[in-house]
Parts: structure tokens; C-alpha cells; sequence
């Protein structure tokens, strides 16, 4: 009976974020950040916007905590449930209020907002980079193979570096997919406060 409802509650922190349970991380992430800048008292000025704000925080931070715990058994969900209540729940809404008094500028740059990036600099930058070296030792390995041949391997090398080259172009093209997503998300998201 317990058990029941834990999971209404986990249902509900969901459903504050209007996902479906058992969303992604990355769906988290997103619909935390579009709630947030929804409720931020410092955007939405109406009476309950402050109140809102600190449930969503709470929900955010709760299926962040326990993603991917959806199966476990009565006993283990009802130990990461108290927990939750016990220790984080008020961190949680200590921490929402915090950000719900300050002006949702500085909210917007605190590394807790930050972190609910979906795409960050880092790992775009890396992809791009990896992909580029891939297609530079891609060529410069043919080229060597073309000046140092060995006998009966010229049909092999030219079929190994076309699917290389074949490779490297494509993850060069997804890579460079999403440093365009990133880059227009940051212009985006400056223009949008």
C-alpha cells in the first residue's frame, strides 16, 4: 500500500514537469529549464509563481536524484523515498527559494541552471575536434599509403580509405550538426533574457 503511494508521488513529480513517467534525462533537463523560466518570480509576477517555482525545483531535483530507480522493490524504493524526504526534500526547497528571491538573471547564470543544459560546450567542442582529426588521418594515411605502397594492397587501400573517408565525413557532419544546434541555443537563449 505504501509502495502505491511513492509512486503517485514520483507520478506526480512528473507530471509537475508535464513529462510522462520514465522520461529521459535530456526531457528532464528541458522541461525543468522551460518551467523555470515559467515560474521564476522574477518573470512571472503572479501570486502563486513563487510557490510553482519551488514545486518544479522540487520535482527537478527529485527525478534527477533518482533516475532510473523505477525498478526496484518495495523495500529499496521505500528506503530512497524516506531518504528523499528526510535530507534532500528540504535542501530542495531551501535551494528553490533561494533562486525564487534572486533576480532570474542570476538564476539563469547560477551553475544550477547551467547544468540543466542539454548540449554543453565541452562535449560539442570535443565531437568537432575528434571529428576533424579523424578526417585529417583519414587523408594523410592514404597519401603516406600512396607514396609507401605495398605490393598487391592498392585496390584494399583505396576501398579502406573511401569507407574512412566515408565515416569521417558523416561524423564531421553530425558533429558539426550540433556545434549549429548549440550555437543557435546560446543565441537563442541570450536573446530570450
Amino acid at each position: 500500500h505504501f509502495l502505491f503511494l511513492n509512486i503517485m508521488l514520483v507520478s506526480q513529480y512528473y507530471e509537475i514537469l508535464d513529462l510522462p513517467v520514465g522520461s529521459s534525462i535530456d526531457e528532464i533537463k528541458k522541461a525543468y529549464r522551460k518551467m523555470a523560466r515559467l515560474y521564476h518570480p522574477d518573470v512571472n509576477h503572479s501570486a502563486d509563481a513563487k510557490d510553482k517555482f519551488i514545486q518544479v525545483t522540487e520535482a527537478y531535483d527529485f527525478l534527477m536524484a533518482n533516475h532510473g530507480k523505477g525498478q526496484l522493490d518495495e523495500q529499496d524504493f521505500f528506503m530512497i523515498a524516506e531518504e528523499w524526504r528526510k535530507y534532500r526534500q528540504d535542501r530542495s526547497r531551501q535551494r528553490a527559494q533561494y533562486y525564487a528571491r534572486s533576480s532570474f538573471g542570476s538564476f539563469k547564470n547560477s551553475k544550477y541552471y547551467r547544468s540543466t543544459r542539454i548540449l554543453n560546450a565541452s562535449s560539442v567542442i570535443f565531437t568537432f575536434a575528434i571529428a576533424v582529426i579523424v578526417l585529417i588521418y583519414t587523408v594523410f594515411g592514404y597519401v603516406l599509403k600512396l607514396k609507401n605502397p605495398e605490393p598487391g594492397t592498392k585496390i584494399s587501400n583505396l576501398i579502406s580509405f573511401i569507407l574512412l573517408l566515408i565515416m569521417s565525413l558523416i561524423l564531421l557532419s553530425i558533429s558539426f550538426i550540433s556545434l549549429k544546434a548549440y550555437i543557435d541555443a546560446n543565441k537563442k537563449h541570450k536573446k530570450g533574457t
